[in-house]
């Protein structure tokens, strides 16, 4: 039996440390792949188009828009972003896990689409330390980053609609709590799943979890 893949939801307020921890997870946990997504902001320092994210203009956005290119798409900080459906679509019918980092927004939106998304939102271990990584990324203007950071009481209180919740007060240690919740999932029993062995190593079926 092939299974179908999982989508896993990375969110959380600018400067928590998603991008981190996403890219130790692609090197570390077989099978997972990262969903690209489109923007509209600008392109930061050391950042490479078609790697952290498909850099666009607004117009070409929104004749993506027109032609239902996007699994979800959301005005975050101001920019447009969006999660191109074709890639996540093809990933998880072939079997493979795809990692979507994406705000609060977009996240909340793929758990309406996709019922069985594992969403994950990261937090600091308080507003001080959050506010220093965010100036220490000097990556933002000033007004880009008060934008930011006026949003974080916003996207952190979306967090009762997620799944699972890490706190990163250190970036090994919350490395490790993501990998346990991508690997607990893989585990994951469902209704299919278990007819399946069952039916392969000989075992019956209980009438009574027929509707489980």
């Amino acid at each position: 039996m092939k299974n179908l893949g999982n989508l896993f939801v990375l969110s959380g307020p600018s400067g928590v440390g998603k991008d981190a921890i996403l890219e130790r997870l692609l090197r570390g946990v077989p099978n997972l792949v990262k969903s690209i997504s489109v923007t509209t902001r600008p392109r930061r320092t050391g950042e490479e188009d078609g790697k952290d994210y498909f850099f666009v203009d607004e117009e070409t956005f929104k004749k993506m828009i027109e032609r239902n290119e996007f699994l979800e798409w959301a005005i975050v900080h101001s920019y447009f972003y969006g999660t191109p459906k074709n890639f996540v679509e093809k990933n998880l019918k072939e079997g493979i896990d795809v990692l979507l980092k994406i705000d609060v927004q977009g996240g909340l939106s793929i758990k309406k689409i996709i019922k069985n998304a594992i969403l994950i939102f990261i937090i600091p271990p308080s507003l001080e330390e959050l506010k220093k990584r965010l100036l220490k990324r000097d990556s933002e203007g000033k007004e880009d980053f008060n934008i930011r950071w006026k949003n974080v009481p916003l996207e952190i209180s979306k967090i009762f609609y997620y799944d699972y919740l890490v706190v990163n007060s250190d970036i090994d240690s919350a490395v490790e709590e993501v990998k346990a919740i991508i690997f607990a999932e893989r585990c994951r029993l469902t209704k299919e799943k278990a007819e399946y062995w069952i039916n392969k190593l000989g075992g019956k079926i209980d009438e009574g979890t027929i509707n489980r």
